[in-house]
């Protein structure tokens, strides 16, 4: 399996990171990454990567002015494509076609080639055209997967809730991760907790 992961400006970098952390250890999978120039900034800000650090996580790395790269053409297979995070500037680009960069221009080969395209979207509040823009996209078929933090499953750190959403990220790929923590139904729940529901 090929998977373009693309990371943008908006907050929220460790998303790629992590799931290119979790994907380097799947033997199946080869990824191929691009980094925007204010995912670049963001991911100095936010993490304790540096731009080398991150281009070892990927199998293959492109520039993202690289219109010319291999992932910008259909003629060259890939199975799925994720931007985590995904700016509401490259969520418009995707919706009208733009193709600007290689990030929206890898994601607008996806669509035409009816591959998976997984968005984490990451905007709050969300304005009528971020929203709109989301329905456009989903009605082609995209994943819009915001990261929400999940606590059926009692995160501990912030890091307990970054894994769970990329380990769901990674889930909508068809990869069965064990680390995912899935809801289990409350009778699990209360079977664990020694009480039964009333």
């Amino acid at each position: 399996m090929k998977v373009i992961v693309g990371i943008t400006g908006a907050t929220g970098a460790i998303f790629g990171i992590r799931i290119l952390e979790i994907l380097k250890n799947v033997k199946e999978v080869e990824t191929h990454a691009i980094l925007s120039e204010w995912g670049r900034k963001t991911l100095e800000l936010e993490t304790n990567y540096s731009v080398e650090k991150f281009e070892q996580l990927a199998d293959f790395t492109y520039r993202i002015t690289d219109l010319g790269a291999r992932i910008s053409s259909g003629s060259f297979r890939v199975d799925a494509m994720i931007i985590a995070p995904c700016s509401m500037k490259t969520l418009a680009s995707i919706r009208m076609g733009f193709a600007d960069n290689l990030i929206s221009r890898a994601a607008d080969v996806i669509l035409k080639e009816r591959k998976k395209l997984i968005l984490l979207t990451r905007e709050t509040p969300l304005n009528t055209i971020h929203l709109e823009n989301m329905l456009a996209l989903s009605h082609m078929g995209t994943v819009i997967l915001p990261p929400m933090p999940a606590f059926y499953n009692h995160p501990q750190t912030v890091g307990d809730i970054i894994e769970h959403i990329a380990c769901k990220t990674i889930d909508q790929l068809g990869i069965i991760l064990p680390e995912l923590k899935r809801w289990g139904g409350l009778q699990e729940i209360y079977h664990k907790g020694g009480n039964t529901p009333e």
